[in-house]
């Protein structure tokens, strides 16, 4: 027979860093109090919504929001949440989030500039074909 392992007595804490410094580098168009306000009241935990006791906190540090869980929480929800939070917010239009580790994610405006670049470039195409 084989051995039976033995749950483990405390479970890790995970760990969820959510980056805004760059939406708030030059324009305060980020609320970062109110994103905070706003994953408290929707992260679920075991199926209910603003029930977050002591197992999952929510905890701002300047444009860093951290949220730290000892259930079983993913990285995708708190993307999914952040999306959900910037589309009522009428900002997904300017910002996106982006993972850049295991367990950062990043706010950050589009990259508009590389775009401008392209269609310059093809209409400068078209104009030398005519």
């Amino acid at each position: 027979m084989a051995p039976v392992k033995s749950k483990k007595a405390s479970k890790q804490a995970k760990k969820i860093v959510l980056d805004a410094t760059n939406a708030n580098a030059e324009t305060q168009i980020f609320d970062v109090e109110a994103f905070v306000k706003y994953l408290k009241e929707h992260i679920k935990v075991e199926g209910r919504t603003g029930q977050l006791e002591d197992k999952v906190t929510v905890a701002s540090s300047g444009n860093k929001v951290t949220v730290t869980s000892t259930v079983k929480f993913s990285g995708k929800y708190a993307k999914y949440l952040t999306k959900r939070f910037l589309k009522k917010n009428e900002l997904r239009d300017w910002l996106r989030v982006v993972a850049t580790t295991r367990g950062v994610y990043e706010i950050r405006f589009f990259n508009l500039s590389a775009d401008e670049e392209e269609e310059e470039e093809e209409e400068e195409d078209e104009e030398d074909e005519e």
